[in-house]
Order: structure tokens, then sequence, then C-alpha cells
């Protein structure tokens, strides 16, 4: 068991706090996170690590003052959505190389992830918010949608992509990850730039995305109600209205 400090906070979410201390950095979750919950999340972590993907190493799982806490290097750099806000004359060559690292991650599989199909139909079931007869049509649809096993990360944005000095691109926070469709995956990433408020960079990922893989924007837009009802019983309240909105649309207009 690690001796750590937890005076340096990266990141506070809503469940986990993010610390560094010196080459290390910590994850501390929150006191409703099991040992099975813990463990699941730093064996994705793992899994996605056997791929040629630059991720950070897993250093260990641990507990600190009764509280699970997953560990792993740090990685020397600057985030990509950092770099967008501070180089805003390259923001189309910084969206096309986000693009770019996604489709590249949707190269390899790591068979001991979960599966997303699965995720999002416990998700869609356990969703309080939305009435039966939603439930209904949104698990249906999941149902009819084609069946893939490709790494997806789950939550992938640009504050998620370290890029260091070198010019190595690390991808980072694999707490989500699963095997399924890409075209799942860009749908939470579209809808993680509607939720940051980024309506233009939304529509201009989605067109990009469709056209380096030569497919057709409706194939993703059929995911997103989707995606929008798996998210909800993890969002956070100012979330709820938007996803509510997308997840209650019967086709994408």
């Amino acid at each position: 068991m690690g001796n750590y400090k937890l005076d340096k906070v990266i990141s506070v979410r809503t469940s986990k706090t993010i610390y560094r201390d010196g080459d290390k950095v910590i994850k501390l979750l929150g006191e409703e996170y099991t040992a099975p919950r813990a463990m699941s999340e730093a064996l994705n972590f793992a899994a996605v690590g056997e791929t040629k993907l630059k991720v950070p190493k897993l250093y260990e799982v641990t507990q600190i003052n009764g509280k699970w806490a997953i560990v792993w290097d740090y990685v020397e750099g600057i985030s990509l959505d950092r770099l967008m806000e501070k180089n805003k004359d390259k923001a189309q060559e910084y969206i096309e190389r986000f693009v770019d690292i996604q489709i590249d991650m949707h190269s390899y599989s790591a068979s001991w992830l979960p599966l997303l199909a699965e995720k999002m139909e416990r998700k869609i079931k356990s969703s309080s918010e939305i009435d039966a007869t939603c439930r209904y049509e949104l698990l249906g649809r999941l149902a009819g949608m084609p069946k893939d096993t490709k790494l997806c990360h789950g939550d992938f944005n640009p504050s998620n992509i370290v890029i260091t000095e070198k010019d190595e691109v690390y991808i980072i926070d694999w707490s989500h990850a699963s095997q399924g469709s890409p075209l799942a995956d860009a749908a939470h990433t579209y809808l993680l730039f509607w939720l940051s408020g980024n309506i233009n960079m939304a529509e201009k990922y989605l067109s990009l995305f469709c056209k380096k893989n030569d497919t057709p924007k409706q194939l993703v837009e059929k995911w997103l109600s989707i995606v929008a009802a798996s998210r909800l019983p993890n969002a956070r309240n100012e979330e709820k209205e938007f996803l509510l909105n997308w997840a209650n649309v019967v086709e994408y207009q």
C-alpha cells in the first residue's frame, strides 16, 4: 500500500477526486465505490494497457483512509483542450487530430472489457427518468443496432488527450471503456461537445468523423437517443434535462 500525499488536486468530480503526487496520479474514489467496482475500473485500465496505444501505466489499486484508490504513472504534457484554448487559430488542426486519434483507437480490440451494448441495456433499464414506453422503444432500437467489439472510450473528449513535449499522444481516463460500436462512441463524443456548450465544435466533429470514416451521419445519429438515455443514471442534475430531450427524440431531426 502506497503512502501518498493528497495535497495537489488535479480535478474534482461527483464521486472521485484526482491528485498528483510526484510521478504518480491518485484517483480517490467515493465511499459508494465497492471493491468489485474499483477493481473493475482498474481492469479496464489494465486491459487497454495491453494494446499498442499509449496510455499511462497502471501502478496499483489500494485503499486510502478507507476509500479505494487507483494509482497510475503521471504523464507530463498538455491536454488537447488546453491546446485548443491556447491556440484558437489552430482549431481545425486540433479537431482533425482529435478525430484521427479516436479512429486509430477504434482499430483496436480489448477482449477483457465489458460489452458496450450490455452496459447500455442495463443503464437504460435503470433510467427512472424515462417512462416505460420510451425505455421499450430505446431497448428495441439498441437490440437492432449492428454488433461490434472495437475499443470504445466512452468519455472521449479533448481533456482526455495528453500531448507530450515529444508530440506523443496519450489517452487517459478509461473508467468507461468497453467493446462496442465506434459509431456509438462517436455519438458519446458528439453529446459531450453539446454538454460543454460547444455546439459548433460538435457539428464540426461529427462531420469530420463521418468524412474520415466514409460513414453517413445518419448512422451515428441513430445512436444519439440510445447514448443519451444510457448516460442518464450517472448524469449530473444540470445535464439531465438536456439528455432527456435527446433520449425522447423518436428520430434525430
